[in-house]
């Protein structure tokens, strides 16, 4: 008598990272004795047989780049600068906030959207990590539903690269925002070729979170003070956004990310697939992306300090320069006060940028 298919494998637990550590070690030293033949040669065969990526795939990513930069500066033109003056920001918020805003609707879009794929759909790559190389085969069919998401990322990633350069402000940590935006779009890319879209999607979603809050949070510093008048409702938001936003970097990138995808990357991937190309250079790379989000929860931990200390007293980027040489803004002591009026439009001083060092919105 014939019996029906068993019932699914459970999900493997997520390890701790004392468990990571041990195994991913293993499995990489494991590789890389296994790799006799690692150089060069092996990469130009590994890629002849197992990249598929179309010169029509690349051409629609660089046209999609294009269109966000039109898209951006026609936003930044006709809606995000007139509300500004609207709303008559003071000019330094009024500066900052078109490139807020914009970044907020992008990474709000994107994270619902990658959200939506793995609780709204029958992916299991974020309960069961492992899974997103069960299966896997050189040249597989992509999902139309992940080919559009790598498409819309590839591309706004492709787009950031010139923005970090010549529209966004520069701050401190411009190089590396720099940097990380070329490792992102060449995971994105490589990864699609190499058919690992399954993880990518996981990498996606567990950042572009920390995006949306970070935006949202500088949005309501922006909006705070407005028409002259401090607004008690956008300090609150701002102050709980940014509670909000230290707690969920470290448990997406640090703790989820660390312990699902590299887990998944470093060591379950050899499991699924023994020879599976370019371990050493995708694995490399989620490294890099892990050390630069260390890198910026520095940055939290900095001001989460000066918090601590009185040494700031209201919610502030502190990896931006100090342009107008202004001191923090004061607070008024009642519920809702009045401020100076703010400079005209006109006397606004543009921000400073990497390659163009005085631009404007």
């Amino acid at each position: 008598m014939a019996s029906g298919p068993g019932p699914e494998p459970m999900p493997e637990p997520m390890p701790g990272y004392a468990q990571l550590l041990q195994r991913s070690y293993r499995s990489l030293l494991d590789a890389a004795r296994g790799c006799a033949d690692c150089g060069w040669e092996r990469s130009r065969r590994s890629w002849a047989q197992h990249a598929h990526l179309a010169a029509a795939e690349l051409l629609l990513l660089l046209l999609a780049g294009l269109a966000w930069t039109a898209l951006r500066k026609a936003a930044a033109a006709r809606l995000f600068r007139p509300l500004a003056r609207w709303c008559q920001l003071q000019p330094r918020d009024a500066a900052k906030m078109p490139e807020s805003a914009w970044k907020f609707l992008f990474y709000s879009t994107a994270w619902g959207y990658s959200a939506y794929l793995l609780f709204g759909t029958n992916y299991p790559f974020f309960h069961d990590p492992p899974s997103v190389f069960y299966d896997w085969k050189p040249g597989m069919e992509v999902p139309r539903d992940i080919a559009v998401a790598y498409l819309l990322q590839g591309s706004f990633y492709g787009h950031s690269i010139y923005a970090t350069l010549y529209m966004d402000a520069w701050r401190k940590d411009s190089v590396v925002m720099l940097l990380h935006h070329i490792v992102t779009l060449i995971l994105i890319v490589f990864s699609y070729a190499f058919r690992y879209h399954n993880v990518g999607i996981l990498v996606l979603f567990l950042h572009d979170i920390n995006d949306v809050q970070l935006e949202f949070t500088k949005l309501n510093v922006y909006f705070k003070f407005r028409g002259g008048v401090y607004h008690r409702l956008n300090d609150l938001i701002s102050d709980v956004g940014c509670i909000s936003f230290s707690v969920s970097w470290f448990w997406f990138r640090l703790y989820w990310f660390p312990l699902k995808v590299l887990y998944a990357t470093c060591h379950c991937s050899l499991l699924s697939v023994p020879d599976i190309p370019f371990y050493f250079f995708f694995n490399a790379l989620l490294l890099a992306l892990l050390l630069m989000n260390i890198y910026w929860f520095l940055y939290i931990v900095v001001f989460a300090a000066k918090v601590l200390t009185g040494q700031v007293r209201e919610v502030s980027d502190v990896r931006e320069y100090d342009e107008t040489g202004e001191g923090p803004r004061s607070l008024p002591s009642g519920k809702e006060g009045s401020l100076p009026t703010p400079k005209p439009w006109k006397e606004e001083k543009p921000l400073r940028n990497g390659l163009v060092k005085d631009k404007r919105f």
